[in-house]
């Protein structure tokens, strides 16, 4: 019999996958960005907890959603991540640490922060500086192509 962790993993990531269905393929959320951060971050803190839990079909070890049938899928040249949420100095840190790791370098790395702002991460192609192609990130790897909806902004 599953124990109540076990439960309330297995309910979260039930209660997750429908939601990133909602916003990802349907383009209908059903629930807030804060109420489904707070779901996803109970999930990371119980899967940190209980490393027996932790599942690699997880959403907190995914990228993104499958891309949509309504466009042409779009192989990315290279992988896309996904934006992490940065809340505390903590987190700014650890960001920063993994961008120099990314990178290959020490050397202090500047930026700029924003408030989120919903929207979409695109992958955009320039060949001899003019744009060719505008994808979604997708599930990481492959993307919708939305060249033409890119041309228009």
């Amino acid at each position: 019999m599953p124990s109540s962790v076990e439960s309330r993993v297995a309910a979260l990531r039930e209660q997750l996958e429908q939601a990133n269905y909602q916003y990802h393929v349907l383009d209908d959320p059903q629930v807030s960005d804060a109420e489904y951060d707070r779901l996803y971050d109970e999930l990371v803190r119980l899967e940190s907890e209980h490393p027996e839990l932790q599942d690699p079909n997880s959403l907190t070890t995914r990228v993104g959603a499958p891309p949509s049938d309504k466009f042409r899928k779009v192989e990315h040249l290279r992988p896309m991540g996904s934006l992490e949420k940065v809340t505390t100095e903590e987190t700014v840190r650890k960001w920063a640490d993994d961008v120099r790791k990314r990178l290959g370098t020490e050397e202090p790395i500047a930026f700029v922060t924003e408030p989120k702002i919903d929207g979409s991460a695109v992958s955009l192609t320039y060949e001899n500086g003019v744009f060719v192609r505008g994808a979604t990130r997708g599930d990481g790897s492959r993307g919708e192509d939305v060249t033409p909806n890119l041309r228009t902004v």
